[in-house]
């Protein structure tokens, strides 16, 4: 019985779900096919009839976070509610990004966070695939950030560093509160620099 027209398609994502959980949880280096495909409820070897290699699957499940985003619940706010009208999107990208909410979140965590010294030693496509995640995250916090093209590209690349600086140093320690107050600072940074924490003077 032949499979169903788009089996093929179903089965790919399955793959990238799979391989996205686990890189989040263990970075690009500590998971193998095996793991991948066991986690998709598939064998190995069915892998390379749709990716040449790990690098290839890596940059791929990036490139699916990109067009899906957002779509966790971290980055959609409370129960996916949208951001309050009288403050910036990326005001409330940023609070989003170093909630507790993201911070629990391994599996469903923006990809930038699943060990970065991994990807620094990855193929071009892994980079490539890093890189446009990080372009992303910058033109969504450069929108919010003036005319000044120049000038707003600097800061949204403060933003960035301070997110996902934060949050990798925040889910490194050990303890706890040293977690959440790294998280905060970097929120408060982060807000500082696009002046999103500014209350506007009464007219």
């Amino acid at each position: 019985m032949p499979y169903p027209q788009d089996h093929r398609q179903e089965t790919r994502e399955r793959i990238l779900a799979s391989a996205r959980r686990l890189f989040n949880r263990k970075g690009l280096s500590e998971v193998s096919i095996d793991e991948v495909m066991a986690g998709a409820g598939l064998t190995r070897g069915g892998f390379y009839s749709y990716f040449t290699s790990k690098d290839e699957l890596y940059a791929e499940a990036i490139t699916v976070f990109t067009r899906r985003f957002p779509s966790e619940p971290w980055q959609c706010g409370k129960e996916g509610a949208p951001p309050p009208a009288d403050r910036p999107l990326a005001a409330s990208i940023v609070d989003a990004y170093l909630s507790r909410a993201h911070f629990d979140d391994i599996e469903g965590s923006c990809p930038m966070l699943g060990l970065p010294s991994d990807v620094a030693r990855g193929g071009r496509a892994v980079k490539a695939a890093y890189r446009e995640v990080l372009g992303m995250m910058v033109g969504a916090f450069s929108a919010h950030l003036g005319p000044d093209r120049k000038a707003a590209y600097e800061r949204a690349l403060g933003i960035a560093a301070l997110c996902v600086g934060g949050m990798v140093l925040a889910r490194a320690v050990d303890d706890p509160v040293l977690a959440d107050d790294l998280r905060e600072a970097a929120r408060k940074m982060a807000q500082s620099i696009g002046a999103w924490d500014r209350t506007p003077e009464p007219a």
